[in-house]
């Protein structure tokens, strides 16, 4: 049977190999295919763009935005909506031709390429996208490996976003998306320049979450240690899920003195540990766990929903909550309200507020609080207590458990994990991964907690300056020596660009799961396992013995 689609860039994907009926995520053929079409005309974007920056010319203003929400809007579970998704397409397209013809007036020769001519009307495009997706590059080794940097651009350009909507922006990171995406779309690119496309990746990956840590802590003060109620409160709610602190702050700021509570869900919950968010005492607390259970939890919240980012599961055709969500940014979803953003960077949350207030208090999941806030700065703080930990044998380890969760069994693996890990390790965390064991009772190590959260997913790049900065401690050349494990579960394509940067930093012998990507090929998952010492996980006390001893 002729594949409907063709998708592998999530873990969950079908079979462990792709998707091709529909998506595992809930994506339709025809979503697919629109979202095939605005990467490929991404990639002629890029060619245009990075033959132009060789010469010095100056780009339009939108060839950044429209490059970064394309790519994020194509993220897993980030958005479903046809509508929006040709609306892309078509300013991807008006961007593409613009770009070629100020080539030609400048006098920059373009290469011969597809995705520089290619157009098409928004009736045409699922037929388009249909001849222009991830199989039309037949040799796999060369489709992994440009894939596996699609998929870190994809990372990347979510906190690039994140960044720039608190007004922190890096020309050079835009640039290397260009060329990357330039790379990408060549047919003559040899295997090696691919490969080591790969790895810049990755160092650009570090320049994007470094980046993105310094606007987040500029604006909102350097995440503090937290204790979070993840019980409710008596008024009415509204649950905003996903990432984008400055959406939190902008509802939190509209809410004051309105009567109506707001929780973060899934990834959000970090907004807790920051200074300037912690203010809002109207910031109640966190509801619920990780993304996948978000159909049962969010028809208890009984309030409105908001999605700043990704992790959308879709709604069953009978879900109570489907009228009280809304999108935002890059995300959407058929038949739910997209709050816009305004020239000045400003939403109206005014119709989710009034619709709050019409709703009924959120029904309790549990009660009790969870601890967070050990983002690096405040770990640093922390240093003279943990190298006296470490050197006394308080602290025999750290296992670094960042990365996703998902809904596959297969992850409870990183329950048990937790659970059999000796006394004396403590686990550092980041993303939605730590829903697996932030809330067991693992105890502490010397007054030190035994999972220390530095919050999301880009927040893993605090456990990359911890580990710089213990290992100039203890004096050691080599990161690599220090006692620190890598254990990384993923999902999607932010946790790609978390771990292309942690190879690109040289750290060695990091264990990935549930299951290997399925965009990896052989020849490239053998060098990933002789450069960099990539490991994948078997059992808990087989990788107990391994990673711990």
């Amino acid at each position: 049977m002729e594949n409907q689609m063709f998708c592998y860039q999530c873990q969950e994907t079908a079979f462990g190999t792709g998707c091709v009926l529909r998506g595992v995520c809930g994506k339709q053929p025809a979503t697919a295919h629109i979202m095939d079409l605005l990467l490929f005309v991404l990639k002629g974007v890029g060619l245009a763009a990075s033959a132009m920056n060789e010469k010095g010319i100056d780009l339009p203003e939108e060839v950044d935005k429209v490059i970064v929400d394309g790519l994020f809007a194509t993220i897993t579970n980030a958005n479903f909506d046809n509508d929006a998704l040709s609306r892309k397409v078509t300013a991807a397209l008006n961007l593409k031709d613009r770009l070629v013809a100020l080539a030609e007036e400048k006098g920059v020769e373009l290469p011969e390429a597809e995705a520089l001519k290619i157009s098409a009307e928004p009736a045409d495009y699922q037929e388009r996208g249909r001849k222009v997706g991830v199989l039309k590059e037949e040799n796999a080794h060369r489709r992994s490996l440009k894939e596996l940097t699609m998929y870190g651009l994809k990372g990347m350009a979510a906190y690039y976003e994140h960044a720039a909507r608190l007004g922190h922006t890096d020309r050079d990171i835009i640039r290397f998306m260009e060329r990357a995406l330039s790379t990408i779309a060549s047919a003559t690119v040899s295997d090696d320049e691919l490969l080591s496309l790969v790895m810049e990746t990755g160092s650009y990956g570090v320049k994007a979450m470094a980046l993105l840590d310094k606007a987040n802590t500029d604006s909102y003060g350097q995440p503090e240690i937290t204790s979070v109620n993840i019980g409710v409160g008596r008024r009415p709610g509204i649950l905003v899920s996903g990432h984008d602190l400055r959406d939190i702050e902008q509802l939190l700021e509209q809410t004051k003195d309105s009567g109506v509570d707001v929780y973060t869900h899934g990834e959000m919950l970090p907004a807790h540990y920051y200074p300037r968010l912690k203010k809002y005492s109207h910031l109640i607390g966190n509801y619920g766990n990780a993304w996948w259970k978000q159909r049962e939890e969010f028809s208890r919240f009984n309030g409105p929903i908001i999605f700043t980012t990704n992790c959308i599961v879709p709604p069953t055709a009978s879900a109570n909550y489907s009228g009280r969500v809304f999108t935002a940014n890059s995300t959407g979803y058929p038949g739910w309200k997209h709050i816009p953003t305004d020239a000045e960077g400003h939403k109206d949350f005014s119709e989710v507020i009034a619709l709050a207030k019409q709703c009924q208090a959120p029904e309790p999941l549990e009660e009790g609080h969870i601890i967070g806030g050990f983002a690096h700065h405040q770990v640093v703080e922390l240093a003279d207590k943990i190298v006296e930990a470490v050197k006394s044998g308080a602290i025999r380890k750290f296992v670094v458990m960042s990365g996703c969760d998902g809904r596959m069994k297969s992850r409870d693996y990183y329950t048990e994990f937790a659970k059999a890990l000796p006394q004396d390790v403590v686990i550092l965390t980041s993303g939605c991964a730590k829903y697996k064991y932030n809330k067991l009772n693992l105890g502490e190590v010397n007054g030190i907690p035994r999972v220390l959260d530095a919050g999301q997913c880009n927040d893993s790049y605090s456990w990359v300056v911890v580990a710089l900065k213990l290992k100039e401690i203890f004096g050691l050349s080599d990161v690599n020596d220090l006692p620190i494990a890598f254990n990384i579960a993923w999902y999607e394509q932010k946790a790609v660009i978390v771990l292309l940067a942690l190879l690109s930093l040289g750290i060695k012998n990091i264990h990935i799961g549930p299951t290997l990507p399925a965009f990896v090929s052989p020849e490239l998952l053998e060098t990933l396992q002789t450069t960099f010492g990539l490991g994948t996980i078997s059992t808990v006390d087989e990788d107990i013995k391994a990673m711990i001893g």
